[in-house]
């Protein structure tokens, strides 16, 4: 019996699979250019986060900054994103952000927000104080250790 090869567009299957590595390939050296860069910091839902994006219109280019709470993030490597919550004159307004997009010209985290779901879709059913996200304090002790403490002199403790 002879073999029987699956033929997709004029190509067997053992050659569609290298096409797949190459492009997987592609798209992580991409995808490491892009880190190298730093352009985009540590983030996750809940947190409060300002995205500067460029606009442009007609012949003039302008950075508009838009600060909401990131509400999920979805995808992976070159075509992750992530969705940003704010609420516009009384009305929510949910903007979708490619991470690796030309038109993003910075993001940075305003607060880290404690929560413990990976989509906060929730939020959009809810008003005023129910709408908060509590604030995440930093455990790390490390940064206290580190601080300079101020150290009395012995005069200030003789005069006690």
């Amino acid at each position: 019996m002879p073999s029987i090869s699956i033929m997709i567009a004029g190509m067997n299957h053992s050659n569609l699979g290298i096409k797949m590595n190459l492009i997987q390939e592609l798209e992580k050296e991409q995808l490491n250019k892009l880190k190298e860069s730093g352009q985009v910091p540590d983030f996750a839902p809940g947190d409060t986060v300002r995205v500067n994006v460029k606009i442009s219109e007609g012949t003039r280019e302008r950075v508009q900054a838009y600060e909401g709470v990131v509400i999920g993030r979805s995808g992976a490597g070159i075509n992750e994103s992530f969705t940003v919550r704010k609420i516009s004159y009384g009305e929510g307004v949910e903007r979708v952000f490619p991470v690796y997009s030309p038109t993003i010209e910075s993001i940075s985290v305003v607060k880290k927000g404690k929560v413990r779901r990976a989509k906060l879709y929730y939020l959009r059913d809810r008003r005023g104080k129910s709408a908060r996200i509590a604030e995440k304090i930093d455990t790390n002790r490390q940064k206290a250790k580190e601080a300079p403490k101020p150290e009395a002199t012995s005069s200030e403790n003789e005069s006690k």
